[in-house]
């Protein structure tokens, strides 16, 4: 087993109510052929995109699988102070429990974290959905802001609770370490969320507008959940370019029309000197890790 500080890490309730479905002062998007487009975005209660799901075909536009959630609440001294920290301390694989009537009590799982409208994306099963509402508050432990491998020092970890770090399973080989993924991503296709000066929050995006990019990296089959690896990305501090980089990552949201955008991947391990080794395991998916489905 990997030796961790999990038994330093800090335990802390963060809250977020179930955001509604947006759109700015204009419905309609652009896409990189030139068309305008009307879709259905982010936010909401979606019913039938959940991680294990692909990410491409849908009629959508940075659609958010399972449940958008966000801390609405307005603290003048941080301006959004809460829902920031409701997005860097919750990390993928915390559980999740609606406080509010209704679905009271059901039991989900924190899947992702989306940039620029600050969602924490969140699973729950079928029959949880259909009792959920928009503004039901849902309560996180938020447990893994910390955690470190120590006989790694050149991978960072973050985003990610210990119990999702167990499961995935990554083994130790020599001083590097090999981590299942779903796919290997060039890092010059990523696209939207470049330029962010940390990575404990938010995602950027996979552009998959080159056919050719897409068949040579097997990326038509990406799905909702998959854990991928992105060569030659550095994301210690922010998101960089650096060659014999190695950053893994989780896919949030669904494929988009816009360019420079395309499957959001929020992070989980980084490597600036290329002590991560991606290995391929389709299913490297969090619904087959945490088995939060059966059918897929």
């Amino acid at each position: 087993m990997l030796r961790t500080n999990v038994d330093k890490l800090v335990k802390i309730s963060v809250v977020g109510e179930v955001a509604s479905p947006v759109y700015g002062r204009g419905i309609y998007r652009i896409s990189a052929q030139g068309d305008p487009v009307v879709l259905p975005g982010v936010g909401g209660i979606t019913y039938n995109v959940r991680v294990g799901d692909l990410a491409c075909g849908w009629e959508a536009d940075h659609v958010e699988p399972g449940v958008s959630v966000e801390n609405k609440e307005n603290d003048s001294r941080f301006g959004r102070g809460a829902n920031t920290a409701f997005n860097v301390l919750s990390c993928v694989g915390n559980e999740a429990v609606v406080v509010t009537e209704g679905a009271k009590g059901a039991k989900g799982v924190v899947t992702g974290k989306h940039g620029g409208i600050d969602h924490v994306l969140m699973d729950f099963q079928p029959e949880t959905l259909e009792k959920l509402m928009l503004g039901d508050k849902v309560l996180v432990k938020a447990f893994g802001v910390g955690l470190k491998l120590l006989d790694f020092p050149d991978i960072k970890v973050m985003n990610m609770d210990p119990r999702f770090l167990e499961a995935l399973d990554p083994k130790p080989g020599g001083e590097k370490l090999e981590v299942p993924v779903t796919h290997v991503i060039p890092a010059a296709i990523m696209g939207s969320g470049l330029g962010a000066n940390q990575t404990y929050s938010g995602d950027y995006d996979i552009q998959l507008f080159d056919e050719n990019v897409r068949k040579e990296f097997g990326l038509d089959d990406l799905r909702l959940g998959d854990v991928v690896a992105i060569k030659d990305a550095d994301h210690s501090y922010g998101r960089i370019y650096k060659r014999g980089a190695m950053s893994v990552g989780i896919v949030v949201h669904t494929n988009c029309v816009s360019s420079g955008h395309g499957p959001g991947v929020t992070t989980l391990f980084t490597s600036s000197t290329g002590k991560i080794i991606p290995r391929i395991d389709v299913k490297a998916n969090i619904a087959s890790i945490l088995r939060l489905r059966t059918d897929i």
